[in-house]
């Protein structure tokens, strides 16, 4: 049910679906229709594997992404990223809401991810390697493409969009942070705090894929301005900035 040859792939997060709507969809099939496939349970994550055009451009959508904290394993959360490389995808699109630990970000900013720490006490590359998959050992000095990154800042500074970039510590979750954990994950040099992001990326990168991931700041995790967070706060938040996320991306992928 495939149609063209896609080299770009997107994983969508939190409340960012309304990329879809930049594209002309060709094919979108529920996890439920694929078989073996898991299903996210996730309020605001569709739930569907979208094959579309922009502009003639080819691209693989993932509508809603499968988390750590929801009970699935390393490989399974990464199953998509795998799917995508043998497809052919070379170059990752990640999104993500994320609660801000730099005392400099306000809520509704935007974060390029130029690093990150995985506090999640697992590695979707636990256990036997296979070659034919990546190297035993990847290398991670720049897991974040500074290609990327750089066409990032250029896209958003002719669009007018303000952009930061920082450093992404991924945690398990399910519950927010408490107040002693963002102090500590300030202190470490994380920017920004979530519950995704990092198993896809070292994937990516053991696969030989180049990444770009875009966080919104939907709450401030640090003190003194720390904020009780729920669900539904970050959707809204992150259906507030969307938009401006997904201009970007689209004048990015036009470039390609």
């Amino acid at each position: 049910r495939m149609n063209g040859q896609p080299k770009i792939a997107i994983v969508l997060g939190s409340g960012l679906g309304g990329l879809v709507d930049y594209f002309e969809i060709k094919e979108e099939i529920p996890y439920a229709e694929i078989p073996n496939f898991p299903e996210s349970a996730v309020k605001g994550h569709k739930g569907s594997w979208i094959f579309a055009t922009m502009n003639g451009i080819d691209v693989i959508i993932q509508n809603g992404r499968f988390h750590f904290y929801e009970g699935y394993n390393m490989k399974t959360v990464t199953l998509p990223v795998r799917i995508f490389k043998e497809l052919g995808v070379e170059t990752l699109f990640l999104s993500n809401a994320v609660g801000g630990l730099n005392p400099f970000f306000k809520v509704g900013d935007i974060m390029i991810i130029n690093d990150h720490i995985n506090f999640m006490f697992d590695n979707p590359l636990w256990g036997k390697n296979y070659e034919e998959l990546g190297p035993r050992f990847p290398d991670m000095t720049d897991a974040y493409s500074p290609r990327l990154r750089q066409l990032a800042h250029q896209t958003a500074e002719k669009l007018g969009i303000t952009l930061h970039e920082g450093i992404y510590v991924g945690v398990m979750g399910p519950n927010f942070e408490t107040k002693a954990e963002c102090r500590m994950f300030h202190t470490m040099g994380a920017d920004a705090v979530g519950m995704s992001t990092v198993p896809e990326v070292i994937v990516a990168r053991h696969a030989g894929m180049e990444v770009f991931a875009m966080s919104v700041i939907t709450n401030l995790n640090l003190a003194p301005v720390q904020e009780k967070s729920t669900h539904e706060s970050v959707l809204e938040e992150a259906k507030l900035v969307g938009p401006r996320m997904s201009k970007i991306v689209y004048e990015m992928i036009s470039q390609l």
